[in-house]
């Protein structure tokens, strides 16, 4: 077997799954001169065009029925494609809700002679049913694979990021001063419109315009736009969410819009617009979407790029808007996009992040929980203490049955004031700001680890420790409740981990007695309205605690 570079191997391993998901759909393309832009690599364009059709198969094979592209997440371009090299796109439904699917898309290019291959990108688009099936309840999506639980489990939590994106937008402008605007070069310079007229060969099989041609029409006039402030050739390096807002069909006339509204120190963001007429009829928003450009020089490097100057009335409110969106992408990029292990514990929280910070406590516990090499560290009385050690990190997790309702233990031990009931480590306990109805910020006072001077037993003697927890709680869809501790929580665990304690048995029995003397409750068999329907909590009879 032909020896591989180490990036291809760690990426195939990533890629590998137990078994194969069934809505997986492949699609790989030799890249021709055709698809090529004028320095001989894969247009971004065309890329998306393969990207969104390979998307949509997979959406409509769960489905069982048309779909349409609903909306795009952020795409980063890590890498280039050139021409003679193949491309080759993975996408698979990762989670189906009532009416619409997240499906994850990989694109992996593969060089013929040098038999390498490299991640180019990821994305997760939204698909919907066609509009003339909107009777059709979709079918959960079983998942089968570690990796394939993971990312069910991810897709609600992306699925919030998506709904509160706006929102944090908005916020961020009322409650912040961003810089004054004035530059060198006027915003009207790189003003562009174009107009396409939509023909039978960029429809899909539905008669409606590609979202994918769509798109890249799109990238087109924000590439235009870019060059006329750089005076350059611009690469495109990241697209801010593309939202599809309403169909278009053959006949309809694709009005495009764009123009640069701010240019910081080596990239600048492009805002695009596609709308849709019809003879002297209105015309239509279709789609919206914000790219990221930068210049490269003649060894790679980034540009300086000219400074931007607003144009009046609407021009100051997107030069503002784009440093808000470049702060989200730079929150996002730190907290998220990174390894679970490289991305710190401890992150300033602010309303602007909060969603972040909370999808990275719960995909890492998901992932966690989703791990199949837990060791069994100890056991007492069928209370099992687990461990995981890998990659230089350790995690652990206590286990036991009880017989209580997984709903009412949801709720005893979701809310983090009333562990002070039953853990001896939790001194106080107060609710300091609720982020949203899911996620709660606390400060907790630990009694110190140390003994007292003098060799006091009273924990009151010691040195209190204090912490502030950002508590993201989900409703349960497997056997277990986590929460994610940072390495200051060690000292309190370690000698349990060393086997020389069980205090993590103690607590456990403490806690199973808070649980079994509170068993009962108002409103226990209320159900959350917007809960997913491939969501079975009810059959739990698990509590898992950290």
């Amino acid at each position: 077997m032909t020896r591989r570079s180490a990036i291809k191997e760690e990426e195939e391993e990533e890629e590998e799954e137990e078994e194969v998901n069934p809505t997986e759909v492949k699609m790989s393309q030799i890249v021709m001169p055709s698809h090529s832009n004028h320095r001989q690599e894969l247009s971004v364009g065309q890329l998306l065009k393969w990207m969104d059709s390979t998307a949509c198969l997979s959406a409509e094979k769960h489905a069982g029925c048309s779909c349409v592209t609903a909306s795009i997440d952020d795409i980063y371009f890590d890498q280039t494609i050139s021409v003679g090299q193949v491309v080759n796109i993975k996408a698979k439904v990762n989670r189906a809700f009532n009416t619409s699917m997240e499906v994850g898309i990989v694109v992996v290019c593969e060089d013929l002679f040098t038999d390498r291959r490299w991640r180019v990108c990821h994305a997760f688009a939204t698909f919907v049913t066609q509009r003339s099936a909107s009777g059709i309840k979709l079918s959960p999506l079983r998942p089968g694979s570690q990796q394939q639980q993971e990312e069910h489990s991810l897709a609600a939590e992306r699925r919030r990021m998506r709904r509160v994106h706006d929102d944090i937008i908005k916020d961020l402008l009322s409650d912040r001063t961003f810089q004054q605007a004035g530059g060198v070069v006027a915003a009207e310079k790189t003003r562009v419109e174009s107009v396409e007229l939509v023909l039978p060969p960029h429809a899909n099989h539905q008669v409606n315009t590609f979202g994918g041609q769509i798109m890249a029409w799109m990238v087109n006039v924000a590439t235009i736009a870019a060059s006329r402030l750089c005076h350059a050739h611009p690469s495109l390096r990241s697209i801010d969410m593309f939202t599809f807002r309403g169909p278009s069909q053959v006949g309809d006339r694709l009005l495009l819009r764009a123009i640069v509204n701010n240019a910081f120190r080596t990239s600048m963001e492009v805002g695009v617009q596609a709308e849709a007429y019809r003879g002297g009829g209105p015309n239509r928003h279709i789609n919206s979407a914000f790219m990221t450009f930068e210049v490269p020089d003649a060894h790679g490097n980034p540009r300086t790029l000219p400074r931007i100057r607003p144009e009046p009335l609407h021009g100051e409110r997107r030069f503002q808007e784009a440093i808000a969106r470049k702060k989200i992408r730079l929150d996002r990029k730190y907290i998220i996009s990174c390894k679970q292990a490289e991305v710190p514990l401890s992150v300033p929280w602010n309303p602007s992040n909060q969603v972040y910070l909370s999808y990275n406590n719960v995909s890492a516990l998901k992932m966690l929980a989703a791990r199949n090499n837990w060791q069994l560290n100890s056991k007492e009385d069928q209370v099992c203490l687990y461990t995981l050690e890998e990659q230089g990190s350790l995690s652990f997790r206590v286990e036991a049955e009880l017989d209580v309702s997984a709903q009412r233990a949801f709720r005893l031990l979701g809310d983090l004031r009333n562990r002070t009931h039953w853990d001896r480590h939790y001194l106080e306990c107060d609710l300091i700001r609720s982020a949203d109805k899911d996620d709660f910020l606390y400060r907790v006072v630990a009694p110190s680890v140390d003994p007292a001077p003098g060799g006091s037993a009273n924990q009151d003697a010691g040195v209190l420790q204090e912490f502030i927890l950002l508590a993201s709680r989900r409703r349960p869809c497997g056997p277990g409740y986590y929460n994610q501790a940072s390495p200051e929580v060690l000292p309190y665990i370690s000698t349990d981990i060393a086997g020389l304690s069980s205090s993590f048995y103690r607590s456990f029995c403490c806690c199973r007695q808070y649980l079994t003397q509170n068993c009962l409750g108002p409103g226990d068999q209320d159900q959350d309205p917007e809960q997913d329907q491939d969501q079975d909590c009810s059959s739990l009879d698990y509590v898992t605690l950290l």
